[in-house]
């Protein structure tokens, strides 16, 4: 089960040239995801990318094998070692909390990596992630980019793989905020012309592996579905929402 996306991290060398930009912190996902930490006070993020979601009132350590996020790090940021979840380069128990953010689908072995999150981390894993069996709930994917729901389905665990690694774990939804200051797959859930952007795709890993005659098409019938009122008579549901769960989760592990 090896995908495009997964089996090729070197991808982010290119398509996260602008992640610093448009995937910044989204202060409600950050407090869901914090709020978790407890009282430890040392945390490893694993595929850290530019920084998000790093704690400031802790000892923070980055792992990220792209040298293109690692370059799009604040100086202020934690420390970062180049390298990938699945061989993390610490000692048992090395800190309190284990995260990682939005990353699980581009490793190559997940299980190998989960358990390497295990190892490491003395009290917990925190994991946001996102349940494939959703896929087909957001209407960008369900109306216009179809061939996404198939390639999450090959890059994610299911939600038992975590249980199977994590015997201790809980799933909780996260919600995402219609104004949602991260850019990711669903953020613009309730701005679709976003999505007509260059840059906003630049900033989404699923427009680099949908094959590109896909995306093509997708987009001009959502501009043109857009100009004639038909997505919003199709999505009418969504205008009174302030946010909507699309399948994005949030694993707790206890590992003490």
């Amino acid at each position: 089960m090896i995908s495009k996306l997964r089996g090729d991290r070197a991808a982010y060398d290119t398509i996260g040239r602008t992640y610093a930009g448009t995937r910044t912190p989204d202060r409600r996902i950050e407090h869901l995801i914090w709020r978790n930490f407890g009282d430890s006070q040392s945390v490893l993020n694993v595929g850290a990318g530019t920084g998000s979601y790093e704690p400031l009132d802790r000892t923070v350590v980055a792992i990220e094998p792209s040298m293109t996020m690692i370059a799009q790090r604040r100086v202020t940021s934690a420390p970062v070692v180049c390298g990938i979840g699945e061989a993390l380069p610490f000692p048992e128990d090395s800190f309190d909390v284990a995260m990682a953010v939005l990353t699980v689908h581009h490793w190559t072995d997940q299980i190998k990596g989960l358990r390497e999150l295990r190892r490491v981390a003395s009290k917990r894993v925190v994991i946001l992630t996102y349940d494939a069996e959703e896929a087909d709930t957001f209407w960008l994917v369900r109306d216009y980019l179809p061939s996404n729901a198939r390639i999450d389905r090959t890059s994610l665990p299911k939600l038992d793989v975590y249980h199977s690694v994590f015997p201790n774990c809980t799933v909780q939804p996260v919600p995402i905020p219609h104004d949602c200051q991260d850019g990711f797959l669903c953020a613009f859930w309730k701005r679709p012309d976003a999505y007509l952007s260059p840059t906003v795709q630049a900033g989404i890993s699923s427009f680099s592996v949908i094959p590109e005659k896909e995306v093509e098409h997708g987009l001009a019938a959502l501009e043109a579905d857009l100009k004639s009122g038909r997505w919003a008579a199709r999505n009418q549901e969504l205008a009174s929402l302030r946010d909507k769960d699309f399948g994005y989760r949030l694993i707790v592990a206890e590992t003490g």
